[in-house]
């Protein structure tokens, strides 16, 4: 009897302690999941400008920025606003810190501010050759993007590929690779610490950003309707065709302007979209690279005019409801 009580003791004690360490473990998790939401709030609007300048998704670099921060809270990105894990390499002329990585006290770049960590984490992937074949990339493939980086050597974890996938997959970071209209982008903003008007594009060159297979680019400050079809060997009507835009139209900086003409339908991937809060027509247009009169076509939409929020957009096919 006495046997059988201590029996009853031990495996009370165990259970106990199971509970014990799944409660700290979920608490834990809990923690680290909240820590992510947090930070990914934080500089979603500076990932996404670094995505228009060039054409690196957002998706990704929030992910690597997670991952390689631990979601801001590693002693490099604290001590050093190194929230991408970059090393300094022959290249780098700026202020050097040396930590413990690989190999024992490793030298990586310091930076004056996150903001700086990002744009050189871009710099470093748009003029490093071994990460060329990225930007070739549709910028909605985050999975061609993370086992590219893999492959490219950018990390030596096994495993670095799936976990991206996963932070961006688990936190729908795919979403901030979606054409966002000004009012979005207005509303991230005051849920943010970083302002778009703070965010810098370097002057030189348009660079071309694949969206949905099609050719387009970011506006930059400065630039004109005449200025980016002289720098592809458009017409300024040609242009404005490409992307639906009346002769007067004014390009604003941070949207995306088609340099070749868009196409009458998607792919077999996306069917419809669900129109949200003050989107439009030609929002849905310009996201999904659909030329505008085929769209109102499909729609049964009488040209000009704007459906109410909640409307189910075909993309593909007619709508069979109307």
């Amino acid at each position: 009897m006495i046997i059988f009580v201590k029996t009853i003791d031990f495996m009370i004690q165990r259970i106990t302690l199971i509970l014990l360490l799944a409660f700290i473990c979920q608490s834990s998790f809990s923690q680290v999941t909240e820590k992510r939401k947090q930070y990914i709030k934080k500089y979603r609007v500076l990932a996404i400008s670094e995505m228009q300048r060039s054409g690196i998704p957002a998706s990704i670099t929030l992910a690597q920025a997670c991952l390689e921060s631990n979601n801001g809270m590693s002693i490099l990105s604290r001590k050093s606003n190194n929230h991408f894990g970059v090393k300094c390499k022959s290249t780098w002329r700026g202020i050097r810190t040396y930590y413990d990585d690989d190999s024992k006290n490793e030298c990586f770049r310091k930076y004056a501010s996150v903001k700086d960590s990002y744009k050189d984490h871009t710099d470093f992937l748009m003029n490093n050759p071994r990460y060329a074949s990225l930007f070739k990339l549709d910028i909605n493939d985050y999975k061609g993007w993370a086992y590219g980086l893999k492959k490219a050597g950018y990390a030596t974890n096994p495993v670095y590929a799936e976990s991206l996938i996963r932070i961006i997959e688990n936190n729908k970071l795919y979403k901030y690779d979606q054409m966002i209209s000004h009012r979005q982008l207005a509303s991230l903003n005051n849920n943010s610490c970083i302002k778009t008007d703070a965010l810098s594009t370097p002057s030189g060159t348009q660079r071309i950003i694949l969206r949905n297979g099609l050719k387009s680019v970011a506006v930059k400050v400065g630039d004109s309707m005449s200025g980016i079809a002289k720098a592809f060997n458009l017409k300024v009507w040609q242009l404005q065709k490409y992307n639906d835009y009346p002769s007067d139209r004014v390009p604003v900086k941070g949207e995306i302007l088609y340099v070749e003409s868009k196409r009458r339908k998607t792919g077999k991937n996306k069917e419809t979209y669900t129109l949200g809060a003050e989107e439009t027509m030609h929002y849905v247009s310009q996201m999904y690279g659909i030329k505008l009169s085929p769209l109102y076509r499909r729609n049964h939409i009488k040209k000009g005019t704007n459906p109410k929020e909640g409307t189910i957009i075909y993309l593909r096919h007619k709508n069979p409801k109307r």
